[in-house]
């Protein structure tokens, strides 16, 4: 956690491309944090970003496409069958 008055230390985007190429190219975190005086977590947390980011930048639930009357028919049979079962399981208790 970040103390009061911390100075955080602003990385260029071209080294830490590089430093994230290399990641990704088979250097070890730890090399990479000695070579260019970086945290190994912060590598490693560049590259999980890099990683799990969307296309756009957008968060929470992406859109789905316009729906057809046969995508509203499959889901509303699969919602009947998940009710029978539940009624079934109810049954037995």
């Amino acid at each position: 956690m970040a103390s009061k008055g911390q100075k955080f230390k602003k990385i260029r985007v071209e080294i830490k491309e590089e430093i994230l190429k290399k990641y990704f190219e088979g250097y070890s975190s730890y090399e990479l944090a000695k070579e260019y005086s970086v945290s190994e977590n912060t590598i490693r947390m560049w590259s999980y970003n890099l990683r799990h980011s969307r296309v756009g930048g957008k968060k929470g639930r992406q859109k789905t496409k316009e729906l057809t009357k046969e995508d509203y028919k499959e889901r509303y049979e699969i919602l009947k069958k998940y009710q029978a079962f539940l009624e079934a399981r109810r049954a037995k208790k």
